[in-house]
């Protein structure tokens, strides 16, 4: 799936619709759905405050037709599966008429080309379950494309056969890999007399196979219910569903972080608000046929579990102790999260292809407690690290902020003791000095933000005072956020760990910092999103007493710098870059083709504290060489190199012989490092003589099934120490390097 897909599943995050459309074909005659009166309210409400109110100066006009057009198209079929050429001949006259069709209360397209694809669906759904009465010949070498976002549509029907002729032999091969490699699992694990049966990877008893009925047959029995189930879902789609995708077409056309929401979709967001911390604690987003994990929750079920990563891919879901595992590739997003969501204190069984092995390679099983993800687990931590240079011992105090956070309820009661990010800092600060460490490293990775306040008072813990962000609005002055407390609570050597989902208010506050020359950023590019959206609900206004027209998101202002440059599109760049396996044209602000350009307005009179330009080059070097020589760190340099290897290769086999043997390949290499991991547990993990840091050969697997897989580096589990150790060694390096003097305000800056 290429940019333009992917940046449509994640601006929809709140549309369901746009999920529910992207994969669900009819079993039965086309759904015949015309748009009501409501719908044709909602849209005029909603293009005008979307063209009036929006940050972006926006007309109707054949531009915006012509990107809602593919937006709208992408959205039903971005991997071009169904449509074919003509069909997108037939559609060709209505590409430049979108605009004047909302300028005329005309909702007729959308719901013409709705029908158009339920039809074909349809056609494909009958045709794939036709094709599991034959057998298939797996000798035969030839390969699948799986990204199509970008190839020609299908110019016939008989082009289109043979690639659904292919899609289906991969589904069946990718599934006849994975039971027979379970099968095999479940032979080793036979117990002796006496003994309880143990399990391997993770599966429990109950989703062993059926050695009663051959594997073909179960993979026949599988994917027929599979199709049966896309067939069906198309036909629980309404008008709303339509609707919502097709508003959601023109208000992502504008800007990426502008959506809509109709009734139902803004009925389950308040839901999912106020639910939000009860389940499993994972995110989940669609990538083609798969449901994705797009982040873990911190402190939630999933994380603490250990055994859910960002980027698995979740192709199975039981109820406690069901024996049958429901099959979910090719559902709705929304179905398969009301399948996983459920009370506190039940499980669900979750069957996950994980994000390092290819659509042909084994499967695990994890199985989950819900709970509830408690305030005290997403908090602020502290611990010390240490870490020996040469002779000497320095003692690294880490902080890790998963969220910006403020109790605004309890503040607005004026509870005394209400929490927030920025108290529960400086506590931590306090004890972190007690125990006489030398520097602090603040660890943002995946905090995607929160509440601007926080955002400001806590730079405030940092710098003596002065201004943090700068905020510009429709139609409005700058607005100046700024820490107004004399005197910091640490002043000493302080890092920031950054990552690529690091977003919002973690980069305002690791732009004050950069700025300030206050601290080192360490990591990699932020996500670039310096924009703040207001949610509006248009039945407030349109004066309508009852809920049906829904919510539109839009972007009304822009964040700046101190400096007076934005963190839109270009985020914070390192001082120091650590590996990092996102790629800007995939994940981040500058995937988007129509994100909101960076620029610059004047900067703020503020103070600078130091200026590191001169020590980063030698602390670069340092770095360079310590992690040429540490395992786990050139573990992550390979598991980078192969996962870009395989996100780039998106032909699939569709050789047995050969897919078999990339998933052998996959396995002895996880467990080839797990014994060197075991080997090391006790022992020094350096590497002697240094691992060769050059890339390694690609992977001709190219069976990294989610053609772009939800945004994650390699590992993440594994990794994420190795990071923030590694972070720790450059601070304590920038400590012996400069000495632990406290800085302090010295260079004017910004006259």
């Amino acid at each position: 799936m290429k940019p333009a897909l992917y940046r449509l599943s994640c601006v929809l995050l709140f549309a369901l619709a746009a999920t529910q459309l992207q994969a669900k074909p009819a079993v039965t005659e086309a759904l015949e759905l015309k748009p009501t009166q409501e719908q044709l309210e909602a849209a005029k409400l909603a293009s005008r405050y979307l063209t009036r109110m929006h940050y972006k100066p926006t007309d109707i006009d054949d531009a915006l037709s012509k990107h809602m057009f593919k937006a709208y198209i992408d959205s039903l079929d971005g991997n071009r599966w169904f449509f074919s050429q003509s069909d997108l001949t037939q559609f060709a006259a209505l590409e430049l008429t979108l605009d004047d069709a909302l300028k005329n209360d005309n909702l007729d397209p959308p719901y013409q080309i709705f029908a158009v694809y339920t039809k074909r669906v349809q056609d494909r759904v009958a045709f794939s379950k036709s094709l599991l009465k034959k057998p298939f010949d797996f000798a035969v070498a030839e390969t699948l494309e799986l990204d199509r976002s970008e190839k020609p549509w299908p110019a016939s029907q008989a082009e289109m056969d043979e690639l659904w002729r292919k899609r289906v032999k991969n589904d069946f091969l990718q599934l006849r890999i994975s039971k027979t490699s379970r099968a095999k699992t479940n032979d080793e694990n036979v117990a002796a007399p006496g003994t309880k049966p143990q399990t391997s990877r993770g599966i429990p008893e109950d989703a062993r196979i059926d050695k009663k009925k051959p594997i073909d047959e179960q993979i026949r029995e599988t994917l027929d219910k599979r199709y049966s189930d896309l067939g069906r879902r198309v036909q629980d789609l309404n008008g709303e569903d339509v609707f919502q995708n097709y508003m959601n077409a023109f208000a992502t056309s504008i800007e990426p972080h502008t959506n809509y929401m109709a009734p139902r979709a803004s009925e389950n967001f308040q839901i999912q608000m106020r639910l939000s911390l009860e389940g499993i604690g994972a995110v989940l987003q669609p990538d083609n046929d798969y449901t994705v994990v797009r982040e873990v929750v911190k402190g939630g079920p999933a994380e603490l579990s250990g055994k859910i990563r960002v980027g698995d891919r979740i192709v199975g879901v039981a109820q406690g102790n069901a024996e049958q595992i429901v099959d979910v590739v090719g559902w709705r997003l929304d179905d398969v999260v009301d399948l996983i969501r459920g009370p506190k204190d039940t499980t669900v069984k979750l069957e996950v292809l994980p994000k390092d092995v290819g659509t042909g390679g084994p499967t695990d099983f994890v199985v989950i407690k819900r709970d509830k993800v408690k305030l005290e687990q997403q908090a602020a931590k502290s611990r010390v690290i240490e870490i020996k240079q040469g002779s000497d011992v320095h003692l690294i105090g880490v902080i890790e902020l998963p969220t910006f956070y403020l109790d605004f309820a309890a503040r607005a009661r004026g509870d005394a003791d209400y929490r927030s990010s920025t108290r529960d800092v400086r506590r931590l600060l306090e004890e972190l000095k007690a125990k006489r460490v030398e520097g602090v490293v603040m660890d943002l990775r995946d905090n995607g933000g929160g509440s601007l306040d926080e955002a400001t008072e806590l730079t405030g813990l940092f710098i003596d005072r002065g201004p943090v962000v700068q905020i510009k609005g429709v139609g409005m002055g700058v607005e100046v956020k700024a820490d107004r407390d004399p005197g910091a609570t640490w002043s000493g050597p302080f890092a920031v760990l950054v990552n690529r989902s690091s977003a919002s208010a973690s980069e305002i506050f690791a732009a004050a910092i950069q700025d300030y020359g206050r601290g080192l950023i360490l990591g990699d590019n932020t996500f670039g999103k310096g924009t703040v959206q207001n949610l509006i609900d248009l039945d407030q206004m349109g004066n309508s007493e009852s809920p049906k027209l829904g919510q539109i998101k839009i972007t009304m202002a822009q964040f700046f710098r101190i400096d007076g440059g934005s963190t839109q599109l270009r985020g914070v760049k390192p001082d120091i870059a650590f590996p990092s396996a996102y790629d800007p044209k995939d994940f981040g602000e500058s995937a988007y083709d129509n994100a909101l350009p960076w620029s610059s307005i004047e900067p703020s009179r503020y103070r600078t504290y130091s200026d590191f330009a001169a020590v980063i080059p030698e602390l670069d070097a340092r770095h360079q060489t310590r992690t040429k020589k540490d395992r786990e760190f050139q573990y992550l340099v390979e598991d980078i190199n192969d996962y870009r290897a395989a996100r780039d290769d998106t032909m699939v086999s569709l050789l047995e012989s050969k897919r078999r043997s990339e998933a052998n390949e996959q396995e002895a290499k996880r467990s080839a490092r797990q014994v060197e991991r075991d080997k090391a547990k006790a022992g020094d993990r350096t590497l002697n003589p240094p691992v060769d840091p050059r890339p390694v050969s690609p992977s001709t697997s190219g069976v990294a099934t989610a053609v772009n897989p939800a945004p994650s580096t390699p590992d993440a589990d594994d990794q994420s120490d190795v990071l923030l150790e590694e972070a720790a060694h450059v601070l304590s390096d920038f400590i012996d390097l400069r000495g632990s003097k406290r800085p302090a305000a010295v260079v004017a800056k910004a006259e």
